[in-house]
């Protein structure tokens, strides 16, 4: 019957059996470091040329990142007491294992010693929000360091125009601005007659200013003894202070305003080294901002001191070397205001 009768079934003909196989000119298999180029192409593996490709970006952008965070001191494994520190070659292959295995958890880890260039590493996580909230972070730490950077220079070059320019720098100037400081380093070892040196000096400078002002004779002279009058009243000021924070604690020192006490009199080379220490730390004031009647923002915000050529780089290194740890603390402190506004 016709419902019993199936149709028949068509087969493919095989690559061999087409015609225009058959016109296919034979060609011997062709094999390279043991891999059949005549296999089908699904089954063969990636071209060496890829792979080599990865390795190389990988040791430009990851090796760079993964040497400054091995050699920032960072522990990078739990130890036992007692076993030995690692190597630095062997930081670097267990930071390396730690981001190929979890990349967002490295860099949250290490976020605080990497820098903007190092961020390509992080491309393939780019998409996660924890990548993107510490890509912001680093790139943010590294435009406060540059600015940070930016403004000490252009202190440092205010200083050196104040310095040639003015009397701010001026050991008066400086003994009004911290009496205290001045009296540890300097004051408490003057003789009678340098005393009365430094009061005509000083008178010196008033009368110069006043007749600047306009105004001479009697009124100098009492400018000259109000302002000595401000000095002493800041003077006792600031010693009742220091006695009660000694009083609370005998133990806390003090490094911007104590200096060790003398056992006698201190030999003129030893009074030398006091003053140009109260200098320098005079100087390291205006630098940090800390002179308070100063208006820095014409300093900050003044192109003009952008120019550095005024000033060598051996005397920049003097000043701001001492400034890096205290940097450090900056940034961090900052970041942890962050996550916890967050």
């Amino acid at each position: 019957m016709w419902g019993e009768i199936e149709p028949p079934v068509k087969t493919q003909p095989s690559l061999c059996d087409s015609e225009d196989a058959r016109k296919l000119p034979e060609e011997p298999v062709t094999q390279f470091k043991g891999f059949d180029f005549n296999r089908p192409a699904r089954t063969q593996p990636p071209p060496l040329q890829d792979t080599e490709c990865v390795s190389e970006a990988e040791s430009t952008c990851v090796n760079d990142m993964l040497e400054s965070v091995a050699m920032s001191g960072s522990p990078v494994k739990s130890q036992q007491k007692g076993e030995a520190e690692l190597t630095l070659k062997e930081r670097k292959e267990e930071l390396l294992n730690q981001y190929r295995s979890r990349p967002l958890v490295f860099l949250e880890r290490y976020h605080a010693f990497l820098k903007p260039q190092n961020l390509p590493a992080f491309a393939h996580v780019c998409s996660d929000p924890r990548a993107q909230h510490y890509s912001k972070v680093i790139q943010r730490r590294a435009a406060a360091c540059t600015n940070r950077t930016r403004v000490r220079n252009q202190r440092y070059a205010a200083l050196r125009a104040l310095q040639r320019e003015g009397q701010y720098f001026s050991e008066e100037q400086m003994r009004m601005r911290e009496p205290l400081l001045y009296e540890q380093y300097i004051g408490q070892y003057l003789t009678d007659e340098e005393v009365l040196e430094r009061s005509q000096e000083a008178m010196q400078g008033t009368a110069q200013e006043a007749q600047v002002g306009g105004t001479t004779g009697l009124a100098h002279l009492l400018l000259s003894s109000y302002q000595e009058q401000l000095i002493q009243n800041r003077l006792q000021q600031e010693q009742e202070r220091e006695e009660g924070a000694q009083e609370e604690d005998e133990d806390e020192e003090d490094d911007d305003h104590s200096v060790q006490q003398q056992e006698g009199e201190p030999t003129p080379q030893e009074k030398a080294l006091l003053r140009e220490e109260f200098i320098s730390q005079m100087h390291q004031r205006f630098l940090e901002g800390k002179d308070k009647d100063f208006d820095y923002s014409e300093v900050d915000e003044n192109p003009d001191y952008d120019n550095l050529d005024i000033v060598s780089r051996d005397a920049e290194e003097k000043y701001f070397d001492e400034d890096d740890d205290e940097e450090e603390d900056e940034v961090e402190n900052d970041e942890e205001e962050e996550n916890m506004a967050e």
